[in-house]
C-alpha cells in the first residue's frame, strides 16, 4: 500500500519522541536517507505517495533501531562535523557539535597561511584533524588512536576528503606512535567521563565505544596522561588544546598550570558550559 510522505514522517516522529529532542527532524533525515531524497524535497512534497516498498521498509527499520537508542550516524554511516561529511560506524565515537570548539581554538592560533604541524590524540573519526586540515592548507596533521575502527575511519575520511597527503594516521596509545616527534599544536577530545557518571544516557553506554568515553574512576585519567606528556612533544610556544567535561574546567586548568603551561584559559560551548581548555608551552 502506498504511503504519503507526511504520514510516514508523522509516524516516525511519534515513535522517536522518547529517544531524541528533535524527533521530527530525525524522522526527516531517516526518511530522506531511505528514499535517497533531501529534506528539502520531503518538505516540498508532503502529499507525495511513496510506492517503493523497499524504501519504506528501510525507513521502518531505521526508525525502529533509532527508537532503541542506536545513533543515527551509525544507521546512516555518516555524521556532519565542521560542515564536512565524516564516515562513522560502530566502534567509532560519534562526533559532537561541542568538539568544534577545539577546532575553533586551534584555528585562532594559526592564520590561514600558517605552516605548522599538529597532533590529534584519540582521533576517533579524525574529526578534529580533518577539520583543521580542511581550513589550513599548509599544515600537516598526525592523528593517533588505539582502536582499529577509529584508525580505519580516520584514514577513510582523510581519503574521501582528499586530505590523505596531509593527514597521517598512526595506530597506538597516546604519544607512542609519534615518539620523538615535536609539534606546534596538540589537540584532543579524549575520554573524560568517570566510569560511574550517572548522567550518561543508557543508549550511549550501550552503542558507543566505552574506551572513547570513559577514562576511569575520576574521569581525568586520560587528560592527566595528555597534559603530562605534551611538553615533550611541543615546540617552544606550541599550544595544547583539550576538550573535557563541563565540570572539569578547574581541574584541567590546574593540570596545565602544574605542567608549566602559560596563557591557560577555558572556553565555554554553545550551552555556556566549560568545555575546552588550552595552554601554551613557554618559548
Amino acid at each position: 500500500m502506498a504511503t504519503e510522505v507526511q504520514a510516514l514522517l508523522d509516524e516516525g516522529a511519534a515513535r522517536l519522541a522518547r529517544t531524541t529532542d528533535d524527533p521530527r527532524r530525525e524522522a526527516e533525515v531517516l526518511l530522506g536517507a531511505a528514499l535517497g531524497r533531501t529534506r528539502v524535497w520531503l518538505l516540498a512534497n508532503p502529499q507525495q505517495r511513496i510506492l517503493d516498498c523497499e524504501a519504506t521498509d528501510r525507513y521502518e527499520a531505521y526508525v525502529t533501531r533509532r527508537s532503541l537508542g542506536e545513533p543515527a550516524a551509525y544507521l546512516l554511516g555518516e555524521k556532519e562535523f565542521w560542515s564536512l561529511p565524516l564516515a562513522v560506524g560502530p566502534g567509532v565515537l560519534v562526533p559532537r557539535p561541542e568538539t568544534e570548539l577545539v577546532v575553533e581554538r586551534a584555528l585562532a592560533h594559526f592564520p590561514t597561511e600558517a605552516s605548522f604541524e599538529a597532533l590529534d590524540l584519540a582521533a576517533g573519526s579524525g574529526a578534529i584533524a580533518i577539520a583543521i586540515a580542511s581550513e589550513r592548507p599548509h599544515c600537516k596533521l598526525t592523528a593517533t588512536d588505539l582502536a582499529d575502527a577509529a584508525v580505519e575511519a580516520t584514514r577513510t575520511n582523510a581519503r574521501h576528503l582528499a586530505l590523505q597527503d596531509r593527514v597521517r594516521v598512526l595506530q597506538g596509545s597516546w604519544f607512542e606512535p609519534a615518539a620523538g616527534a615535536v609539534f606546534d599544536l596538540i589537540v584532543s577530545n579524549p575520554p573524560y567521563i568517570a566510569d560511574d557518571d550517572p548522567r550518561v544516557e543508557p543508549a550511549v553506554r550501550r552503542f558507543e565505544p566505552g574506551a572513547a568515553l570513559f577514562a576511569g574512576p575520576t574521569g581525568l585519567e586520560a587528560l592527566e596522561v595528555i597534559v603530562r606528556g605534551a611538553p615533550r612533544h611541543l615546540a617552544p610556544g606550541g599550544w595544547l588544546i583539550v576538550e573535557h567535561g563541563d565540570r572539569q574546567g578547574p581541574a584541567v586548568r590546574s593540570l596545565l598550570d602544574a605542567a608549566g603551561f602559560e596563557a591557560v584559559a577555558t572556553y565555554p560551548d554553545l550551552g555556556g558550559r566549560e568545555r575546552c581548555t588550552e595552554g601554551r608551552k613557554s618559548a
